[in-house]
C-alpha cells in the first residue's frame, strides 16, 4: 500500500484533490491511502506516510517540513501550482508515486 500525505494552510483546500487522486488510484488499481492535514499535523502525520506533497500556499514551509521528512525517511515536495489550482488528481498522484520511487 502506498501512502501519501498532502498538507496545506487548514487542509480543507486538498479534500477535493485528496478525492480526485483517491479515484485516480481505484481507477489504475493502486492500492493507496491519501489523506489531508492542516500544516500544524503535518510532521507527525508524515511518520505514517511514503512521501508528503504541499500546497503551494505552504511552500515557505518547505525547508522547515524537509527537516522532519529526512527523520521519517521520506520526500518532500511543493505540489506544482497548476496541477493544484486545476485539481488535477492524475499528475498530483504520477509525482507521488515518481517520489516514492526515487526515494527507494
Amino acid at each position: 500500500m502506498v501512502k501519501i500525505l498532502l498538507a496545506c494552510s487548514s487542509g480543507m483546500s486538498t479534500s477535493l484533490l485528496v478525492q480526485k487522486m483517491e479515484a485516480e488510484a481505484n481507477e489504475r488499481g493502486l492500492d493507496a491511502e491519501i489523506w489531508a492535514v492542516a500544516q500544524d499535523k503535518a510532521a507527525e502525520d508524515m511518520k505514517k506516510a511514503d512521501v508528503l506533497l504541499i500546497g503551494p500556499q505552504m511552500r515557505f514551509m518547505k525547508k522547515k517540513l524537509s527537516v522532519n521528512a529526512e527523520e521519517a525517511g521520506i520526500p518532500l515536495d511543493v505540489i506544482n501550482p497548476v496541477d493544484y489550482g486545476r485539481v488535477n488528481g492524475k499528475a498530483v498522484l504520477d509525482t507521488a508515486l515518481e517520489l516514492i520511487e526515487n526515494n527507494k
